[in-house]
């Protein structure tokens, strides 16, 4: 049977092949190689060359994170238009590093987009990450976060708390309070509530995520497993 499927999968690949004029190597890695040269083909040949190039790109810049970003600083050096610079601040973001991330954050946002929404909402997750919450709190008044950018609340909240604006962190962190969803967000808000010697609150936010998570399917309650110990935990220390 394997040696059929084998066979099988030569004739295809000879005749993508000869349809395609590929090059006559292939015939013979194809024929001399069977299973690995077909695969390497099928990969190189007859797969999406996008695609290909995407997960080449995306590996590339797991090994060496920094190619990446002197890609990018090529790129905006030769052009430096506003979207090179949100190229070059977002791969800064994704490994970590929000100050540079916020540096040309800022300079897209000078170069005539002052008050582009997506860039300002991306501001307030590397504002708060390197904890400066007066921009995080200046930025997303001016963008509206409950219609576009509801993941930014909870930073919001979280800085509105840091500067002791207790009331108005409640009223945003409460918005992420949404049944089967939110989770994270959710425990971050009884912890919140706890904070403000709230427990009968923060108990309830609990006890409502624990119903939830204990009649998922097996599947999504792996995937909460964590946010439900830490929950339990919580509730146990109430």
């Amino acid at each position: 049977m394997y040696y059929y499927i084998i066979v099988a999968l030569q004739v295809l690949c000879f005749y993508h092949c000869y349809k395609n004029n590929k090059e006559y190597y292939w015939y013979f890695i194809i024929f001399f190689i069977p299973l690995v040269g077909c695969i390497i083909y099928l990969i190189t040949q007859v797969v999406n060359k996008k695609d290909v190039s995407i997960i080449s790109e995306e590996i590339t810049t797991i090994i060496n994170p920094t190619k990446k970003i002197k890609d990018l600083e090529t790129a905006v050096k030769f052009s430096d238009t506003f979207q090179n610079k949100i190229n070059l601040a977002d791969a800064y973001s994704e490994i970590k590093e929000y100050n540079n991330a916020i540096l040309y954050y800022e300079k897209a946002l000078d170069s005539g987009f002052k008050n582009d929404p997506y860039t300002l909402n991306k501001l307030i997750k590397c504002y708060y990450k390197v904890g400066n919450f007066d921009k995080v709190i200046a930025y997303s008044q001016k963008i509206n976060l409950e219609k576009e950018f509801q993941e930014s609340i909870y930073f919001y909240g979280l800085a509105l708390e840091k500067k002791a604006y207790f009331k108005e962190a409640e009223i945003q962190l409460k918005k992420l309070d949404i049944r089967y969803s939110n989770y994270n967000e959710r425990l971050e808000l009884s912890k919140f509530l706890i904070r403000r010697n709230k427990n009968a609150a923060a108990k309830e936010v609990l006890k409502e995520m624990l119903q939830e998570i204990k009649s998922m399917s097996k599947q999504n309650a792996k995937r909460y497993k964590a946010v439900f110990m830490e929950a339990e935990k919580v509730t146990n220390e109430l």
